[in-house]
């Protein structure tokens, strides 16, 4: 018992100083002679503490990570690729969640999690659609911005601004902005000549 105590208190400490969002010791072995320990480990850091723990960047294998998630990180978007075919643009975690399950209740299935943030300007907006148009598997893009710091207007010009750098992999879009701006970036889009579908809510 107190082996096991220790491994704990061990494991625990190490969970919090590296701020952990998972520590697995599996198998946990106990061996004959009454030792407890951990045969193999596997060790997942909250991305969001990196900041706290440089030394922890070293540690990533790029091979191991997905091309579309490894672009979305240097451009720092929340970005999550899916099995779906409904590309999402979306600003604020919680509506991009709402989102997804919105548009997996409308029997569509998301191809992705990607939140542009509240502060995010043209060319992260344009970035992200970016990386969206890069999934060869997205057939339609669905757009669902409420402008409060991030302004519709800058939303529209980060989509025209993708657009017009890779036509050729342009999607048709639904786009649905409230908020700050709303009618100016509605305009915009709705001038563009994109293939845009303009809707004012996701029913």
């Amino acid at each position: 018992m107190s082996a096991f105590a220790a491994l704990l208190t061990n494991s625990y400490r190490v969970f919090q100083d590296n701020d952990c969002s998972l520590v697995e010791l599996n198998p946990l072995v106990l061996t004959e002679d009454g030792r407890v320990l951990a045969a193999d480990a596997k060790m997942s850091f909250d991305d969001d503490a990196l900041f706290r723990h440089p030394g922890n960047r070293e540690l990533v294998d790029p091979d191991q990570l997905d091309p579309l998630e490894a672009r979305a990180e240097e451009s720092s978007i929340s970005y999550v690729k899916l099995d779906g075919n409904v590309g999402c643009i979306v600003n604020g975690a919680g509506l991009a969640m709402a989102t997804m399950d919105v548009t997996t209740e409308a029997g569509a299935s998301p191809a992705n999690f990607l939140d542009v943030g509240g502060g995010a300007d043209e060319e992260k907006v344009a970035q992200a659609l970016k990386i969206i148009f890069s999934d060869s598997t997205v057939k339609t893009v669905l757009v669902n911005i409420f402008g409060g710091i991030l302004r519709c207007d800058v939303v529209a010009q980060g989509i025209l601004t993708a657009a017009g750098a890779v036509p050729e992999a342009v999607r048709p879009m639904v786009v649905r902005m409230l908020g700050t701006n709303a009618e100016e970036g509605r305009r915009m889009l709705s001038d563009s000549g994109l293939d845009v579908t303009l809707v004012d809510d996701l029913s």
